[in-house]
């Protein structure tokens, strides 16, 4: 047996007790007589004495331990003269009286502690040695928490666990697929799943009516800290519902996981919000509603004065930033130079500083008097000490820079605080929308969400108007997932099809085997799907989902730990029947 007992349970009751434990050495402290060690697994830390005057051999033993040995030690439990408070162990220490060595290690690259000297791209390649610390571990054990009470919520609510396949077909769903040569049928491709969509709606004509998987997906699209090569969701599917009978089964999953993982209460039911309200609002489909800033339109008030960047704008749009007058020049020249950022992109910055005297001072006095300023105020309900910032330009991309000002004023002031949760469902997203470069119309979400029964005439006359049965759940300005009622009827999809611009022929080799499949009694159904690493990072109060994936990839798509992607030798490649130019 290498141990009796786990470094983190030892406490006061086990004192006298002869006790075994196995694990890491965090650290070492040689004060002459005594030798003390610091010993870590998964649940904890412990201390482990050795005393000169009654084993000197084993003292000297222990002193040869370097960082990280794996040793296996047995004594007797005894309370510490000197207590830690820090930790839970702190009660008590352990007298060794046998050390066996199970491993020696070499000095690793970076110090391993909850506060560590090691830069991301270092752990990254050695993630292994990185899951050690505390706080990696606590991440990863959030995730397996959420992950059990989905599990057991879903289960309650008689939802199946369904396998869906990997190898699959490739088809255009919006993002790159990652594909896969066949050996056995050469110059011919299995590609790797970006969702279970067409399995899962498969699985309803099945009569599988609720099925769910915690399911692995596979998107070749650039990446950022929200965004992985490979990522996880909560898949679910069920029959004979409608939009309404997905919202409440799915906002009682989120509500039952906050209340056994953080012990948090939702109050009464999630706000909703249209898509069209909130890129008016927020100029985003997935606001934080943490905070307020809603934008306002200064379009009207502000043209015609001669101020040529405002009166040839398309748009002027303003935040107003409550209590934040006291903003320093220099901190507005910051703001501004943020803006013009590239990843921004605006091409400046107006402000308007409502002052605690009740005078008004403005980036832009030359061309407004007060009484236009007032205006301004009043319309976008300013008081003495709040500041106002302006943008201006084309509706949609003024939006989406006010929206990243927006949240980066709320990091600024504070007021996107990680322990607060606000959900929103955003719901009638547009069914299509134009791209310019292949002059066609894309599916907003996926080629078989249901258009608003209410808007099926508009599908022949104006497209570009019809509304989606479809839905997100928005959090802390991230989206946790998203899904719509889905098209059950042959002749309806096929006209979707049309609209995406595919031939009869396309829409038959592509999708021919989920048309068919409807020809055979497909009830009505819909779903949703959750970003597992997603929600499991906004519940730990972090942007990035890498830290919550055991082995994740870098900014570059690549895994420096076993150094892949990689090549493959030549009889591989000739095996699969591939050349590279």
């Amino acid at each position: 047996m290498y141990r009796t007992h786990t470094c983190g349970e030892l406490r006061l009751s086990h004192v006298n007790e002869e006790i075994t434990v196995s694990g890491w050495v965090q650290k070492s402290r040689d004060l002459g007589g005594m030798t003390f060690i610091d010993l870590r697994d998964r649940y904890g830390i412990v201390q482990l004495a050795f005393n000169m005057d009654s084993d000197s051999p084993l003292c000297e033993s222990a002193r040869k331990l370097g960082r990280e040995f794996v040793v296996q030690a047995k004594g007797i439990v005894v309370e510490r003269s000197s207590k830690n408070k820090n930790i839970p162990t702190g009660d008590i220490e352990i007298v060794v009286h046998e050390l066996n060595i199970l491993n020696a290690a070499k000095t690793p690259p970076f110090t391993i502690e909850d506060e560590t000297d090691g830069g991301d791209e270092l752990r990254m390649q050695y993630r292994y040695l990185d899951l050690r610390r505390n706080p990696v571990q606590q991440k990863l054990f959030l995730r397996n928490k959420v992950a059990l009470e989905t599990r057991k919520y879903l289960d309650a609510q008689n939802f199946m666990d369904v396998e869906t396949p990997v190898l699959i077909k490739s088809t255009p769903e919006g993002a790159r697929d990652f594909v896969v040569p066949s050996r056995m049928n050469q110059g011919q491709f299995y590609a790797l799943p970006q969702s279970p969509q067409t399995f899962k709606q498969l699985l309803m004509v099945s009569g599988i009516d609720r099925y769910y998987q915690i399911v692995k997906c596979f998107r070749d699209e650039d990446l950022r800290a929200d965004r992985q090569p490979e990522f996880t969701q909560i898949d679910c599917e069920m029959s004979f519902v409608d939009q309404e009978d997905i919202l409440r089964t799915f906002e009682g999953l989120i509500k039952h996981v906050f209340k056994a993982v953080l012990n948090i209460d939702f109050e009464g039911e999630f706000p909703r919000m249209t898509y069209v309200e909130a890129m008016e609002k927020y100029g985003s489909d997935k606001p934080d509603i943490r905070f307020g800033m809603e934008f306002n339109d200064l379009t009207i008030l502000s043209q015609g004065r001669g101020f040529v960047v405002f009166d040839n704008a398309p748009s002027v749009l303003a935040i107003n930033a409550e209590n934040a007058a006291e903003f320093t020049r220099k901190q507005l020249d910051e703001l501004t130079d943020w803006v013009k950022r590239p990843q921004i992109g605006a091409s400046g910055l107006v402000y308007l500083r409502y002052n605690l005297d009740g005078t008004l001072k403005s980036s832009v006095d030359k061309f407004y008097d007060t009484n236009e300023l007032q205006k301004w105020a009043t319309q976008t309900n300013m008081k003495p000490g709040d500041l106002l910032l302006i943008l201006c330009g084309d509706l949609d991309k003024t939006r989406k820079q006010l929206n990243e000002l927006r949240l980066h004023l709320g990091n600024l002031l504070g007021l996107r605080k990680s322990n607060e949760f606000k959900p929103l469902w955003v719901l009638d997203f547009p069914l299509l929308e134009w791209d310019e470069n292949s002059n066609r119309w894309h599916a907003m979400h996926h080629p078989f969400t249901s258009p608003k029964t209410e808007d099926f005439d508009l599908l022949a006359t104006n497209p570009g108007k019809v509304r989606a049965n479809a839905y997100d759940l928005a959090m802390n300005g991230v989206e946790l997932g998203g899904g719509s009622i889905r098209i059950h009827n042959k002749e309806l999809q096929a006209k979707m099809f049309e609209l995406l611009g595919f031939s009869p022929e396309q829409a038959q080799a592509q999708f021919g085997f989920l048309m068919n499949a409807f020809e055979y009694g497909a009830p009505p159904h819909g779903g949703l799907a959750f970003g597992l690493d997603r929600l499991v990072a906004t519940m730990g109060g972090s942007e990035s989902i890498r830290d919550y994936i055991a082995f994740p990839k870098n900014n570059s798509g690549r895994d420096t730990m076993i150094d892949a992607p990689s090549t493959i030798d030549d009889s591989q490649m000739t095996e699969l029947g591939i050349k590279l130019n």
